[in-house]
């Protein structure tokens, strides 16, 4: 078997989606003359390798708010600190807070006060593996089926979790944000589980690195105006600011990374 025009494809379908191109497996099984299941082992393969993000019908390029979990929580790190730090003083003694899934909720986990009573529930692996390591904070983890791009459980399961919770305080994960488009996401179930969250939550928090308010995605999760506080960075441009803080939302501004 001839291994090189498999591999000639596959190359080729990268190459598109590393220049942004989204791709369909009905129209490249036209274009190669294969099958739309060749075409498909193709695009698992690429989504392993975290070259693309499988969709219904094809794949969407990964850009750096839809990569893997894994591969964003070496990102930014000093940033998505710096709003950790910000949201701090939101958080009230004896309280039970939700980090929804996402690498800046999880710069959040070693800031969190000591001797406050504070109880953490999430959905995501990396979250509560930092919440183990901290003797402190006792854990509720919601289970369900792994989902890789978003790093936890976001599945039936997970919802029926997390609708039994009274929870005061949610920190919800964003794929993008804006004051137009609200608080969005990329996954249907991803999107669909943060409103359980939401709904379950007396208080809501979202911590936005820049880079979100320049993304697009396609499930609204919320419109700015359901969410009550919103934490941006110092360089947030003015309009965009001006307009998240009329649109309802209690907007807090990070000092910048290393300055605290």
């Amino acid at each position: 078997m001839n291994d090189e025009i498999p591999l000639a494809r596959r190359d080729e379908i990268a190459h598109r989606l590393d220049q942004g191109q989204p791709v369909v497996a009905a129209a490249l099984a036209v274009e190669f003359n294969i099958s739309e299941d060749a075409i498909r082992r193709d695009l698992r393969a690429l989504a392993s390798e975290g070259r693309c993000r499988r969709v219904y019908g094809g794949a969407l390029p990964i850009t750096p708010a839809s990569a893997p979990m894994s591969n964003r929580m070496d990102a930014a790190r000093e940033r998505k600190s710096a709003l950790a730090r910000a949201a701090l003083p939101l958080i009230q003694r004896g309280e039970l807070l939700f980090l929804d899934s996402g690498s800046t909720n999880l710069a959040l986990v070693d800031l969190l006060p000591e001797e406050c009573d504070l109880t953490v529930a999430t959905n995501s692996i990396d979250i509560a593996a930092a919440v183990l390591r901290r003797a402190d904070l006792p854990l509720i983890v919601i289970g369900g089926s792994v989902d890789l791009p978003v790093g936890g459980c976001v599945d039936a399961s997970a919802l029926q979790n997390v609708a039994h919770l009274n929870i005061d305080r949610c920190f919800i994960g964003s794929c993008a944000i804006s004051a137009k488009g609200g608080v969005s996401a990329f996954g249907l179930a991803d999107a669909t589980f943060k409103r359980a969250v939401l709904t379950a939550s007396e208080h809501s928090v979202v911590l936005a690195i820049t880079d979100k308010f320049n993304t697009r995605a396609p499930h609204r999760v919320a419109t700015i105006k359901a969410i009550d506080c919103v934490i941006v960075e110092h360089d947030l441009p003015r309009a965009d600011y001006a307009a998240l803080s009329k649109a309802g939302p209690s907007v807090l501004k990070a000092d910048p990374p290393g300055g605290h």
